[in-house]
């Protein structure tokens, strides 16, 4: 692995990783962290071990709260690994649950635990410790975040630890670790992943007279829409699409392709300002301000659960916050179709940095197989709503159970074959994200046309594309 140009990360850290780490796929408020989302989360950092970045800053009491300090460790004799966890709410205490009983099972290794906020939180904070050259030894990415990391070589390919550990990768469901494979080996591995699925409130559909199930295209969901609005009352919207709005552009992701579209092509291209991403843009502007039945919200989750709105698009991750909170009948669907079916995988991997001590890199991986174990995976899956990563903790007789007693947290597993990883303008260009969502929010707020908005989105992407295309000739991402 060649050495890391540091003015090249800082240049890409600074503009393209605080953007570009917007995640998806979650919950409460965002993606994938905190109460299920991938922000809404505290900005400070557990205290941290000796030697640990100062870049992480003061630790909040909510982190501090939620991680033992070193002090309260047996660490004597043991190896100490730092790890920078992303989720914030019921989902800390899943995470914190999982790194007590993993410093339990045995008596080498200890893990701390430091929550650090979002996933573009986290990620700014990773990138300033790396120039600082004080980073932790494990870290939680987005499927975004990640791309960044690899692409400035700053983390570490796994297959030769997971050799040394005896530990078969081959149990991750393969289109999950497929997504973190580059040059024909591991440097990212799935642990809190996602779709996005369709939510529906099945008290008001009831109502409404339709039938107990989402619908099968965005079309009838439009027909459907006059009726849960009335059904729903004064105050009732119908929610085709949403957003908390940093995840405008992956909630919108299934859409463009749903239309026959694309955000842009494996080699950079922007795609966006072409006739189907188009079509898609304006059957959404239509929708918000010509029906008058949909809207942005600054948080999709909150208006669901307090019956604002009638159907949301959200992160399976939000799932177990959103089921606990709602005070009606929850129901769950696929993405609607429109000309084809489209939905991207989201959600949050964890990745070993390259520049962590070799015996600290050796414990992470097997802190690593502790969490694939299958009765871990459930337990994770159960507590969060994230998908189960492994087959063998998907199959298992408890998780078939819990499938059963509870189907709406079986919907994202079947949905993942249909599924895809995104476009390299969301994953790769530096500021996608915020790019794409920010054209998205004139047309949903603005009522902009979707042609001149999405012609400015693509001539933006394809200024910034310069940026990594080089970078990614040298750094291979197939």
């Amino acid at each position: 692995m060649s050495k890391l140009n540091r003015r090249k990360f800082l240049k890409a850290g600074s503009g393209a990783l605080s953007a570009l780490a917007l995640a998806a796929c979650g919950g409460v408020g965002t993606t994938d962290t905190a109460t299920a989302p991938s922000g809404a989360a505290s900005t400070g950092a557990a205290p941290s071990l000796a030697g640990a970045p100062s870049a992480a800053g003061a630790a909040s009491a909510a982190a501090q709260s939620q991680a033992p300090s070193a002090a309260a460790l047996n660490t004597a004799g043991r190896t100490r690994v730092l790890f920078w966890s992303a989720w914030g709410g019921k989902n800390a205490e899943g995470v914190q649950k999982l790194v007590d009983d993993f410093n339990a099972s045995q008596s080498d290794i200890v893990v701390e635990n430091q929550f650090q906020g979002s996933y573009e939180e986290t990620a700014q904070k990773l990138t300033a410790a790396l120039a600082a050259r004080q980073t932790p030894d494990i870290a939680t990415m987005s499927e975004v975040t990640w791309n960044r990391f690899y692409l400035n070589q700053t983390i570490q390919p796994l297959d030769e630890y997971f050799t040394k550990a005896n530990f078969d990768p081959t149990d991750y469901v393969e289109p999950l670790i497929k997504e973190g494979t580059r040059q024909g080996k591991i440097w990212w591995v799935p642990f809190a992943r996602s779709t996005p699925i369709f939510y529906y409130n099945r008290d008001v559909f009831q109502k409404a007279g339709l039938p107990d199930r989402g619908p099968e295209t965005w079309d009838e969901l439009r027909e459907w829409g006059p009726k849960l609005m009335e059904a729903g009352g004064a105050d009732m919207k119908v929610f085709a699409y949403t957003t908390a709005k940093n995840y405008n552009a992956w909630h919108f992701h299934g859409n463009v392709w749903q239309w026959g579209g694309a955000y842009s092509d494996p080699e950079l291209n922007a795609l966006l300002d072409e006739a189907n991403a188009v079509e898609a843009g304006e059957w959404l502007r239509r929708f918000v301000h010509d029906d008058k039945m949909g809207y942005m919200a600054e948080d999709q989750s909150t208006d669901f659960i307090n019956g604002v709105c009638a159907t949301t698009s959200q992160s399976t991750g939000g799932l177990g916050g959103i089921a606990t909170s709602a005070k009606f009948q929850v129901g769950t669907a696929f993405l609607p179709q429109q000309k084809q079916f489209g939905c991207p995988t989201g959600g949050a991997g964890l990745a070993i940095m390259a520049n962590a001590q070799e015996e600290q890199k050796q414990a992470a991986v097997e802190f690593l197989k502790f969490l694939a174990m299958p009765e871990n995976v459930v337990f994770w899956s159960k507590h969060s709503g994230y998908m189960p990563a492994t087959n063998s903790a998907r199959e298992s007789q408890d998780m078939q159970a819990y499938f059963k007693e509870n189907p709406n947290y079986q919907v994202a597993v079947e949905q993942l074959p249909k599924t895809q990883k995104q476009d390299t303008a969301r994953l790769i260009i530096p500021n996608g994200d915020q790019t794409i969502g920010t054209g998205l929010e004139r047309i949903l707020v603005n009522n902009e046309a979707a042609d001149k908005v999405f012609a400015d989105v693509a001539a933006q992407l394809e200024r910034d594309a310069q940026e990594v295309k080089q970078q990614v000739k040298d750094v291979p991402l197939t």
